[in-house]
């Protein structure tokens, strides 16, 4: 089974950035879409951001456009996710996820992907 293993969270200022990273493992063919979904308390999860590893063509939630980024390491078997400009409202747990199938990836699909991680904590302080 596909297995994810997020990293990077902590706290930051209103204004800075992070990295997350997302170590996959445990899998003979590549997840065919990958990506970010977070859940802040109290809130439903919410797709940020996917990936489509054959073509690399992304996908972002309208409200990280333009401040988030989402790279894949194929070498490394690991996934990105470059936060700059964070924002009070990005404070969320942050999980990788992955699935197969289809021929595009879209965000708002991704908090239901078939894999995901454990999770990791990102507080923006304003």
């Amino acid at each position: 089974a596909v297995q994810l293993v997020e990293s990077g969270g902590g706290s930051v200022q209103a204004g800075g950035s992070l990295r997350l990273s997302c170590a996959a493992s445990g899998y003979t063919l590549r997840p065919s879409c990958m990506g970010w979904f977070r859940q802040a308390p109290g809130q439903e999860r919410e797709g940020v951001a996917c990936i489509f590893s054959v073509t690399g063509s992304t996908d972002y939630v309208d409200s990280v456009k333009g401040r988030f980024t989402i790279s894949q390491d194929n070498a490394k078997n690991t996934l990105y996710l470059q936060m700059n400009s964070l924002k009070p409202e990005d404070t969320a747990m942050y999980y990788c996820a992955a699935d197969y199938g289809g021929r595009r990836c879209l965000t708002r699909d991704v908090q239901a992907f078939a894999y995901s991680g454990q999770g990791t904590q990102v507080t923006v302080s304003s």
